[in-house]
This record gives C-alpha cells, structure tokens and sequence, in this order.
C-alpha cells in the first residue's frame, strides 16, 4: 500500500494517522478528506474528487506509542502500553477508475511486559475446525482475573515502589521460550465471516536483560531501542520475477552499548553481537549493514544475515561443491561519519535518512552524568519544551555507497594484507563477498543495472577466496576447492594465477587439496602439456604418494610418458607400491616400450594385481566426454591376459568401484560389441562375479543374463568368439550356483543329442545352472522358452523345470513319451522322500499301460517296468504290493517280484 503512517500528538492527545494518496500533494491539488477508518469510503469520494489526499483517523483506546508496517502486506502494526494493535490493509474499489486504501482493525494482542524484556511471538493460523475450541482457549482470563488486595498488601506495593527489584538476565529460545510465564491474549475484533481466519500465539524468543552497570551511564538509562524484524526472500530468478517467498527472518533489537541479531525463521539462535563504542540511540538492520547512530555520529556495522540465508537457500554451501563466510564471522564496523546530534534513523532502498538536533547547550556539559536516586520514579520526571519554539532540526539524506564500489575498496584495502598472509585479508574479503552475495539475494536483482557486474564480482570474489585459501597457511584451507568452483575458472587458469615461472615453490595445503580433488573428478579438461608436466613436479615435490593417481586423471592426458616415467622411477625407490607398478606399465604401453610393459607386469602375480586396480581405476577406464571408456591399457589386457582384467573388474565391482551396468558398458565398449550383443568377455565376468558369491541383490540378476546369453547361443547355434575363461567343469568346481549335472541329464544327452559338439559348453553350464538350487526357475521360464522341446537339450531344460517347480508327474509323462531310458534314472534321483510314492502311483501304472501297448516290442520299457516292481516290493507291504499289479498281467512275470516282497516280511 502507499500511504504514510504518522503518530501525531499536542499537549491533550496523541492520534494515531494514515495519510493516503498524499502524492497528489506535491502535484499541486489541495484537496483534503479527512475521515474515520472504515466509515463511509464511498461517500468521500467521486469521480471529480479522486485527486485529493485522505487523512484515515484510527481511533485506539490506549494512546499509541509506536508503529510498524509489513513491507508484504502492507498491514499496520500499533504498540500501546499492555496491547498490540493489528490494521489490516484493504483495497475498496469505488468504480471501475478508482480504487481506495482502508484499514479493518484485525485482532489486539494483550500482553505484560516490562522495558528490559523481549519477547517475539508468531500468529499461527489454525484450522476451521479448531476455531471454536481455540478461540476458547485463547480468550480465557490469566492468572484468574483481579485479585483483591489487602490494605498492608498495599501498602507494601507502595514500598516496593521506591525501589528496582532486578531480575537474573534470562535467554530462553524456539519452545523453551514458553517458560518466560508472561501471559498473552489475542482478542479477534474483525466481524466473522466464511473468509475469517483464526490464529493462535506461537513463542519464539524471550530475552529478559538487567539495567547496564557498565561505566558509560547508569541503570535508568538502560532501555531497549530500534526493536525489527528483517525479512530476506529467496533468489530471483527469471520464473519467479513477479513473486517473492520468504526464505529467512531476522531480529533485530539494541541496549545502549550492545546489540544482537537472532534468526526467527526454520531455527531461533543469535547469530550477531554487536558492541559499540559509544552509548547508541537508534539502529536501522538492513540485509547489507546495521547502521547505528550516537550522540555524535553515524557508524555502519556488517552484518551476517545474507550468511545465514544463503545456507537456508541453498544444501550445496558448506560442501566440497559451494561455500560462503561462516555466520560466526567477527562482525566489523566499516565507517563512522561525524553529525552533531542524531536523533532518529531509517533506510530505504540505497538511502539513509537521519534526523539531527544542534544543541545549544555545550556538548561535554551535556555528557557529563549527574547522579540521581535510583527510582522507578526518576523516568517520569522530564522537561518538557515546546517543539515549535526549538530549532537546529535537519534532514539528512544519505546515499549508501553502490555495492560494486565498496566491494572494490574493500578488495583494494585487503592487498595491504596480502603479503603478510594474515587471516585479516580472509576476512576482509569475506566482508566483501558477503556484501555481494546480500545484493544478489535482493528482491530487485534481476531489474538492477548492475545485475552483470555484480555476478562478475561475485565470481572475481569467490575466485580472490580461493586464492587467499590456496596460498594462506590456515585451518579452513579447504574452502579454496568451493570457492574456486564458485568461479567458474578452469584448473588452467587457476593454476596460472598461482604458480609462477618454473622455480620451485612452496604450496599450501588448500592449492593441494584443490588440485587433488580436481584431477581425482571426471572434468572435461585436458591440460596442456607444460600445466600437465609443472602439475607432476608439484606432486613430486608435496605429495608423491599420490603420483599415480595424479598421473591418471583424465586431465593429464597431455603429460610426457617419459618425464611421468621418470619421476614414478624416483616415487618407486622409497615408497614403491603395485599401483605404482601398473601406473609405469601403463605409461610404457603409451611410449610402446613392450619390454619395460613386461618387465613391470612380472613384478606381482595376477591376483596381486587385480587388487592393484582397485587402488586405481583409472588405469582401465577414463571418462571422455561424459562417457567411461577403456584405456589402451584394457585393451592390450583384453588380448594379452583377459583373465587378469576379467578379475581386475570384478575386484572393482566387489570394491564398489564399478556398478553392474557400467561393467556391461565397459566390456561391450572394450569389445567393439553393439548394445544388444553381449561378447564372451562380458559373460566371462558374469561368471566370475557368481564365483566370488555376489550379494543376494543380484545373484537373480546376475544368474537370469548368464541363461538368458546360454539360451541364445543355443537357439541360434552361435559360438562364442572368444574361448571362455572358465570351463563348465571349473565352475561345478568352484561355485555353488552351478550344480552337479544330474545322471538323468547325462543319458538323456548321451541316448538323443542332435546338438552340434561346439555348443556342449553352453549346454552344459545351461544344464548346470538348472541342476542348482540358485536360480529362481519361476523368473527364469520366459527366459528359457526359445528350447523347444522336441530335441534332447530342451527335453532336459523342460523336465529339470517341472522338476524345479513340483511337477514331478510331467516329468514323468515327458521322459516315457521321449526318453523312456532315463525314467528309472530319474525316478531314482529325484523320487524320495514325500515323492516316492509316485514310483507305484504313477511310474508302476504308466509302464504297464505302455508295456501293454508295446509288447515285447520296447525292452526299454520292460526293464524299467521291472526296476519299479522291485522298488515296490521292498518298500510297500504284500497286501498293499497285490494290489497294484495287473489283472491280466503274466503270472511268470510278477511271481518273483511278489516272491521277493513277501519273503521280505520272513527276512525281517
């Protein structure tokens, strides 16, 4: 809203009033229309007296003592003795052409409390539904009303009076600050409609303070000043440019020498203390400085509060990716400016506006303190002048210095620091940038004029940081790495602005700890040869152990394999290591020196250096481009010892070095292989990590791609191009997941097989894999389906499947129709137990049934009809045995079968 609000007053009354349109003013009209809030708006205006300023008289009970108005929405705040009174601002429209500002008085908040206590309360707006029960509670009487009083109850009042009792000094924050036992009431005195909202009282913060004892005044002149709240919103941007959400909010309230700043927003803690040097009395907090003035003078303080909004802004600051000045950062005063008797104070946007009064009186008479009893009394007793008969009044406007002007004083000044080394150039600097990172986070950014240069000196200033913390030996040394991120300066140019010449310096940690975590990050930044070589002589020189890892980061690609050899032939003397070892093979491959590669590659076994690669992983896979691809070292493993590299990427993959996925990548890449083509290389390792027993997440995984690969090559008579690794023989050997091939398998295999002897290997590890107890048959069977069943191999796949899954009685029904050779075999196998009854059950009639059929023709089926009769008769009694055979079977044939099971019974 525009409109001016103003506490006015003579020697009768105090009136507290809102002037709106008042512009109209200095346009020349003088029309003015004066008013009660909320009465009668319309007929105070039309069409011809739209151009005139209204005085809005708001009448209190209670003569006002202050004011404040919300910069959001614009209601107005009234402070009386006991009560807080809330007007909220409304827009009345009287025509199409015209619309008007009033106030509606809101709600009064009742409260006691004395002149050294702080409290900050929050109105929280609760539910509908809850608004009767919470009106209750909130307009119950405190303390049980008016007590009455005795006379020597008031007597002793009277006493007291003459006295000031001094309370302990109290800081009670966020929950706890309900304990401060001060009483609090909202009165609603808004009319209730469906639109109404109700609010309840949340504490936040209590400070209770004790008259100042320190040698610059007495306790009378103990008094708190310039109470605030300062709202900071979140970063403009471009979708976001006509709205503004609150980030973080900030109080501010003063004593005579010191003052504080605490955050009210997601967490109630002080942040600031200020202490000045002279009794102040008045303070105005901005989001940039706090500016406070004396007797004497204007000084301007930094602030903190754009510290702690940039970290409620933003998770990243505080990490290795962002940084900003700690919110604990000592407070400094920037300026101090002479004015001869500043009386009040306040800020808007760039400007300061102060208000002086010239004394005539001598100034150090004036200063000088005059002993007066200690009373509560002693504050009522004040000369009063009249105000028009005063003079020496002026206005003071102060234009604030830009923030890229002052930025660049403060970078100017910290070079007298600079050679020192001194944490004063630090914090200077992060003066500095705080200044900048406030005038970013303004509302207004995005239409400032100085939207460019200010983001080019917000860079300039992460990048001074980072050089203050590169080259200072401090203990925060690992902000140079954020900062310099921040910049958005290559590793080129940084190490440009920090090394000179070829002369050997010395280098601080944050320049190592910089370099180090750069070169160990996938940048797309190829150094070029001369920064690749100096960077190698850094390392040499501060930290050689991790030479090798320097030397394989993707930035050094440029590096001379010969200075890079010669310089890990000096590491290897002292601190020799098999990461080391690959690092020299890898850069004698670079120069195509095969002996020296040899030579380095026989100093460890094979396993010894699978686990080297873990040390390194860089030395088989580089990212280019976003993109991890196999280094000329992978690809002379790949042709020369696969199986060292098919065990070196499983160690990565057991070290969480290499996911899954980036593994399949990796060897498809490696081998030139489409992405739906899957080389042997690649099942080589899916084998080799079911070996070392993966973790149960991916066993299912693992074991559905190494069938579904077998099933494909089978179905499309494909072999593979490489040998594999591991025969199917090592596997049942040396993995639990591949089974023992059961003897049914085998004849049926040896009685049927069609297949091609090339393809043997991935029929039996197929075979293998389904023989375990591992693989989840169910998830495997859409897998499985491209075996038909009619010839020997997907006979086996699809009876070891209903096997799997309980369906012994197909399997049954599958081995007579197509393999009535393995049914005994099977029967046997797999036939126990709670499934043995299916030998007499199923097996015994289904084989007379055929038998029948057959004749003599099958003696497959006699026989197999006979092994049943003997399981029969020794496992079931004679009465029960009867009973199974065949009422038209030959006598001759079942007698000694029938001999046998009941000269069991005798034998027993």
């Amino acid at each position: 809203g525009d409109y001016l609000a103003t506490i006015e007053g003579n020697s009768k009354a105090t009136f507290l009033r809102a002037y709106v349109n008042w512009r109209c003013m200095s346009a020349g009209s003088s029309r003015v229309c004066v008013r009660m809030v909320g009465h009668k708006v319309q007929e105070s205006y039309s069409e011809t007296l739209r151009e005139q300023m209204s005085v809005v008289e708001m009448p209190l009970s209670d003569p006002p003592l202050c004011i404040s108005c919300c910069p959001v929405s614009g209601d107005l705040l009234v402070g009386c003795k006991h009560k807080l009174v809330m007007f909220h601002l409304k827009y009345l429209v009287i025509n199409q052409n015209l619309t008007v500002l009033d106030f509606e008085r809101t709600f009064i908040l009742h409260t006691i409390t004395t002149e050294l206590d702080v409290l900050i309360l929050k109105l929280e707006q609760v539910q509908q539904s809850a608004d009767r029960t919470e009106q209750g509670a909130l307009e119950k009487p405190v303390d049980g009303g008016v007590k009455d009083e005795s006379p020597s109850t008031h007597a002793l009042q009277l006493e007291l009076d003459e006295f000031i009792i001094c309370q302990k000094p109290v800081e009670l924050l966020g929950e706890e600050s309900k304990l401060c036992e001060i009483p609090v009431t909202l009165e609603s005195t808004e009319l209730p409609t469906e639109d109404t909202k109700r609010f309840q009282v949340q504490y936040l913060l209590f400070r209770r303070f004790t008259p100042d004892q320190s040698p610059f005044g007495f306790c009378e002149e103990t008094k708190l000043h310039s109470l605030q709240l300062l709202p900071v919103y979140q970063t403009a941007h471009e979708e976001t440019e006509n709205r503004r959400e609150l980030l973080s909010l900030f109080c501010f309230f003063s004593l005579p020498h010191v003052g504080y700043v605490y955050s009210i927003g997601k967490l109630v803690e002080l942040i600031s203390t200020y202490q000045y040097s002279e009794k102040s009395e008045q303070a105005v907090l901005t989001p940039q400085f706090l500016h406070v003035i004396t007797s004497e003078n204007l000084q301007c303080f930094t602030v903190r509060c754009g510290a702690a909004a940039a970290r409620d802004e933003d998770p990243y600051i505080d990490t290795t990716v962002k940084a900003c000045p700690p919110v604990t950062l000592d407070v400094c005063t920037l300026r101090m400016q002479l004015f001869i008797g500043p009386r009040a104070i306040c800020h808007f946007k760039n400007h300061i506006v102060l208000l002086t009064k010239a004394d005539t009186e001598d100034i150090t008479e004036r200063r000088k303190p005059t002993r007066r009893m200690l009373s509560r009394k002693a504050d009522s007793i004040k000369s009063r002048t009249n105000s028009e008969s005063e003079s020496g009044w002026n206005l003071y406007i102060i234009n604030t210095v830009s923030t890229i002007q002052l930025y660049r004083e403060m970078v100017d000044y910290s070079r007298t620091y600079e050679n020192v080394r001194t944490e004063s150039c630090i914090h200077l600097l992060s003066e500095a940038h705080l200044l900048l990172r406030a005038a970013i986070m303004d509302p207004h950014f995005l239409e400032s004029d100085e939207k460019e240069e200010l983001l080019r000196a917000f860079r300039e200033s992460c990048a001074t940081l980072g050089d203050c913390y590169s080259r200072f030996d401090t203990k925060d040394y690992h902000l140079a790495l954020p900062y310099y991120r921040m910049s958005g300066l290559s590793m080129a140019e940084v190490l440009n602005r920090l090394v000179s010449g070829d002369e050997i310096q010395t280098y601080e940690r944050g320049f190592l700890f910089y370099l180090t975590h750069s070169l160990n990050e996938d940048l797309n930044e190829e150094l070029s040869k001369e920064s690749a070589n100096k960077v190698l002589q850094i390392f040499y020189l501060a930290d050689p152990v991790q030479l090798p890892h320097v030397l394989c980061s993707p930035c050094m690609r440029n590096v001379s394999p010969l200075t890079a050899v010669k310089y890990l032939q000096k590491v290897e003397k002292k601190m020799p290591s098999v990461v080391l070892t690959l690092t020299k093979a890898f850069f004698a491959l670079k120069m195509r020196d095969l002996i020296m590669y040899q030579h380095e590659m026989d100093s460890y076994k094979e396993t010894t250096l699978a686990c080297g690669f873990v040390g390194q992983s860089r030395l088989l896979r580089q990212c280019k481009e976003g993109i991890a691809m196999p280094t000329e070292f992978a690809v002379h493993l790949k042709e020369t010892q696969p199986g060292l590299l098919v065990a070196a990427i499983v160690a990565l993959h057991e070290n969480s070095k290499i996911e899954l996925e980036e593994a399949d990548t990796f060897f498809k890449l490696l081998c030139s292989n489409s992405e739906n083509t899957v080389p042997q290389l690649l099942v080589d390792f899916w084998e080799a990590l079911l070996v070392v027993c993966p973790q149960e997440e991916i066993l299912q995984e693992l074991l559905l791609r190494v069938t579904s690969q077998y099933v494909w090559r089978i179905s499309k008579n494909q072999l593979p191009e490489t040998t594999p690794l591991r025969t199917t023989e090592d596997l049942i050997n040396s993995c639990n997941h591949f089974g023992l091939i059961f003897p049914w398998v085998t004849s049926i295999m040896s009685v049927g097989c069609s297949s091609d002897k090339g393809y043997h290997e991935d029929i039996s590890r197929l075979q293998s894999v389904l023989c375990s107890q591992s693989i989840n048959i169910a998830s495997a069977l859409p897998v499985l389906e491209p075996l038909a069943e009619a010839d020997s191999v997907g006979l086996t796949i699809h009876v070891l499947c209903n096997t799997r899954l309980g369906r012994h009685e197909e399997a049954i029904d599958q081995l007579l129709t197509r393999c009535p050779d393995a049914a005994v075999l099977y029967a046997q196998h797999e036939l126990k137990g709670d499934n043995q009854a299916l030998w007499w059950n199923k097996l015994l009639p289904e084989l007379c049934k055929r038998t029948r059929l057959t004749g003599n023709d099958c003696p497959v089926l006699i026989s197999s009809l006979k092994e049943t009769l003997s399981v029969a008769a020794m496992e079931l009694e004679l009465r029960d045995f009867i009973s199974l055979l065949p009422e038209d079977g030959t006598a001759t044939f079942f007698l000694p079968h029938l001999l046998h099971c009941s000269q069991k019974k005798l034998l027993t």
